[in-house]
């Protein structure tokens, strides 16, 4: 249930212009946050504070994109701070590497808020 949540809000409900836009301005990230936040709603019906903590972190982690902070200090498909490799992913397999650790920042918080 909390991935088919994750899917829904994340994929089914941000359409181009919310994907496009929500990095540079944080009223478009906010407001893909509160559409994210419907399923768990739904499915879930967390506690103001839940819901609070779920729909704050996915504005932040995506309006900053705090994915690509990681991939990019962590060295994920590239060199990195913290990796000795010099080998670069293909564009392709990098954006798919980005969206794993962009949706696994997510989840996490989900479980972790939900769950536990």
């Amino acid at each position: 249930e909390l991935l088919i949540a994750h899917l829904l809000g994340d994929y089914c409900l941000q359409n181009h212009w919310m994907a496009t836009q929500k990095t540079s301005r944080l009223w478009i990230a906010a407001g893909h946050a509160l559409m994210y936040s419907i399923p768990f709603v739904v499915l879930f019906q967390p506690s103001f504070y839940q819901w609070a903590i779920l729909t704050g972190t996915h504005c932040i982690i995506d309006r900053y994109r705090i994915a690509k902070y990681w991939v990019d200090f962590y060295g994920i498909g590239k060199p990195g701070w913290m990796s000795s490799s010099t080998e670069v992913a293909p564009p392709f397999l990098a954006v798919w590497l980005l969206l794993l650790v962009d949706n696994t920042m997510h989840l996490t918080i989900n479980w972790w808020v939900l769950e536990r």
